[in-house]
């Protein structure tokens, strides 16, 4: 087990840029942590996978086989963000169930998706993705006494930082693009601080929406927060469209879909957040149609 729980030098440079090199303590701990893990949910490890801010083991159940995912963070609110999203949707199959919880360490235990296909790998239609869409609105309305999700804004100050980083690492001489970048962020934190508030995924991108059972759509991953949750819309509707009236058609079509959604709110996140997708492409040298339309709508 401890092979497959040490951290490896190519994930530890991920982590510390996201967390700071005070994470490499929590690295070369993570092996005992699983262990312990382990032992008290009776899981046997038997891969390992992450992102930027975590990382994750596909176990088996000893008692019944089944396949579960055991997630640890080094920064335990983001633990806490997550299992107050997922028990908010705990009624809604449209969602990953949270089995069990130890927040003070930073880890999840998941139930597996079967089949459990990235979204991003098949053709979805508008009517799928709405079916995703007005289950995640089956939540309470608005933050609770006790609740550690913070603003919509706060997420997307850390997105556009993160986009200023980027941009600033390859792109340091464009500063056509740094302008777009600086006005999108303005527009889209006022477009924050109105509308209604409701519970956010907020990182619902194809990758992050697994085909579950029955055709369902199922959300991993939730970044969440408290704000308008038609901004969960805009990457499905943004998705392989280069033209303004195909844009407004597919929003239209969706926000019809899904009782409560705006289409004048939906376009305004699209513009104010496509300055990030575009961004995001030029970092990764793309020179496309699609980038050239993301940044004209940015601008627009």
């Amino acid at each position: 087990m401890r092979e497959l729980t040490c951290v490896t030098p190519e994930v530890r440079e991920r982590l510390v840029v996201r967390f700071g090199a005070d994470v490499l303590g929590w690295c070369d701990e993570l092996p005992a942590l699983v262990h312990e893990l382990a032992a008290r949910w009776d899981l046997d490890p038997v891969e390992a996978s992450g992102g930027g801010t975590s990382r994750l083991f596909r176990c088996v159940q000893r008692d019944t086989g089944a396949s579960v995912w055991l997630k640890l963070t080094p920064e335990p609110l983001i633990a806490r963000e997550e299992a107050e999203a997922l028990r908010a949707w705990a009624d809604t199959p449209s969602v990953v169930t949270l089995l069990a919880a130890d927040l003070a360490a930073g880890a999840l235990l998941l139930e597996n998706v079967e089949p459990g296909v990235p979204v991003r790998q098949l053709v979805r239609s508008l009517p799928e993705v709405a079916a995703l869409l007005r289950d995640l609105r089956v939540s309470p309305p608005g933050p609770g006494e006790h609740s550690v999700l913070r603003p919509l804004s706060h997420r997307i100050d850390f997105l556009f930082d993160l986009a200023e980083r980027r941009l600033a690492a390859v792109r340091a001489k464009d500063p056509a693009a740094r302008v777009v970048l600086g006005q999108a962020r303005g527009a889209v934190l006022e477009l924050a601080g109105g509308g209604p508030v409701g519970l956010v995924h907020g990182d619902l991108h194809p990758a992050n929406v697994l085909s579950g059972p029955g055709a369902r759509m199922v959300a991993i991953d939730p970044r969440p927060t408290w704000g308008d949750p038609d901004f969960d819309a805009v990457d499905w509707v943004l998705e392989g469209v280069a033209d303004p009236a195909v844009l407004e058609e597919r929003i239209e079509e969706l926000a019809a879909l899904v009782p409560g959604s705006s289409p004048r709110r939906v376009l305004g996140w699209c513009r104010a957040l496509a300055a990030l997708n575009a961004v995001t492409g030029m970092c990764a040298g793309r020179d496309d149609a699609e980038t050239g339309f993301l940044l004209a709508l940015a601008g627009g």
